[in-house]
């Protein structure tokens, strides 16, 4: 943390479903001169926002309209599809989109997943958010396909979800404005790759011709009076004994 970033806070959006709070305890022991401030955000405005100023880094969903930010892939979710416990999906540990034929499927306006061929039968109506089409499917009305951390997110006692196994999957990032790249995002970008405090942020390390004289000095050959090069004990041939004289 250089001077100028004294007393500065750290602004952290992130997109439902994610959870931060690992990334922000480490944050809060090694950066305790800086606050980290959350910034719950819906994954079609985060892009908007970091853009925008409104954060210094965020964690998004993939894709995102990269114009203007740097991003760092870090994880893969698992699609489930969340159902009633009365239905028959729930008997089973695992299905696939193929399994899913007969029944309706919401696809809510802010779904992030992406589609080449729809699962299942188009639900009566395309809900605003994910949180209502879970309403939905509570009501018994159809069925929903979406990342474990969203289904665990709205996780209600009368619902309950199992793994799809040829459905596209969502994967969080890191994002921030490429502009903005300043010493506290490269601080929080080494958290989230798990450096340690000791470690560095990624900057080239120091060339050869940097090593200090002291060393340069110790490793270099000792020359003796006569001028020669001074040869290590340890390369220094065995003297031979001398011979002694035959009695005659």
């Amino acid at each position: 943390m250089t001077e100028g970033e004294t007393g500065k806070v750290f602004r952290l959006a992130y997109v439902p479903g994610v959870t931060p709070a690992k990334w922000v305890n480490v944050w809060t022991e090694r950066m305790p001169d800086v606050p980290l401030t959350l910034v719950a955000v819906s994954a079609a405005e985060v892009a908007g926002l970091l853009r925008d100023g409104g954060a210094d880094a965020g964690f998004v969903r993939l894709p995102v309209d990269r114009d203007g930010l740097s991003v760092i892939p870090l994880y893969v979710e698992t699609t489930v599809v969340l159902v009633p416990k009365d239905h028959a999906v729930a008997a089973v540990d695992e299905v696939a989109t193929t399994d899913l034929t007969d029944d309706e499927v919401f696809q809510p306006l802010d779904d992030t997943l992406e589609w080449t061929v729809r699962p299942g039968q188009p639900a009566f109506t395309r809900p605003d958010t994910t949180e209502d089409a879970v309403k939905l499917v509570a009501s018994g009305a159809g069925l929903l396909l979406v990342p474990q951390s969203l289904a665990r997110l709205h996780h209600r006692k009368d619902l309950t979800y199992r793994p799809v196994s040829d459905a596209p999957q969502s994967q969080i990032a890191l994002a921030w404005p490429t502009d903005a790249t300043t010493d506290l995002v490269e601080d929080f970008i080494g958290i989230v790759r798990g450096r340690t405090v000791n470690s560095s942020r990624g900057r080239a390390p120091a060339s050869p011709s940097a090593e200090k004289p002291a060393q340069r000095k110790a490793q270099k050959p000792t020359q003796s009076s006569s001028g020669r090069r001074a040869v290590p004990a340890s390369r220094k041939p065995a003297s031979r004994k001398k011979k002694g004289h035959r009695p005659r």
